[in-house]
């Protein structure tokens, strides 16, 4: 069936219709929250939450929009919204150096593998690989970026070009 089909069926509580979106975009939308939090265990709960908020947008979704463009917008936004929450993000971070593998990344258990690109944007410091995920990966605009992340238009740019220093560097 066709995207549009799934999109209308599953507006109407069609689970077939909603598992197939589901397949189509779960491993995108996965990636695209590991690279905002480089954090495999966080990325697990968010996909979830942004799958159960498709669940309950979908009859209110405009079909004359782009489904994929929305989806990935919101997952932006639950991710960014729910790292904005985590009061101790350096414990985040200082656990995803401490893991016994540093490539973990690279091969997770769930059989989503990650590119070169994506092993080097996951090392970038979290507000750098944030700016470089939605700038480069989503073209954003850098005042998109600066609104979403409630910083300003000069830091997302400095930011972006920070990203791609340290990304050079590595190579």
């Amino acid at each position: 069936m066709s995207e549009t089909t799934d999109i209308a069926l599953a507006a109407k509580g069609d689970k077939a219709a909603f598992k197939r979106l589901y397949d189509r975009h779960i491993r995108n939308v996965y990636g695209q929250v590991l690279r905002l939090t480089a954090d495999a265990s966080l990325t697990d709960d968010l996909v979830q939450e942004i799958f159960v908020q498709v669940w309950r947008s979908l009859p209110k979704f405009d079909q004359r929009s782009k489904f994929s463009t929305w989806l990935y917008s919101l997952a932006n936004n639950v991710a960014i919204t729910e790292l904005r929450k985590q009061t101790r993000w350096f414990k985040r971070n200082q656990r995803a150096a401490e893991q016994e593998d540093p490539n973990r990344c690279a091969d997770l258990e769930d059989g989503i593998d990650l590119g070169a690109l994506d092993q080097l944007v996951i090392k970038l410091p979290e507000q750098t690989r944030q700016v470089f995920v939605l700038h480069a990966l989503n073209n954003y605009s850098h005042q998109q970026i600066a609104d979403l992340l409630g910083i300003a238009e000069g830091t997302s740019k400095s930011q972006f070009h920070r990203a791609r220093n340290l990304m050079q560097e590595w190579l």
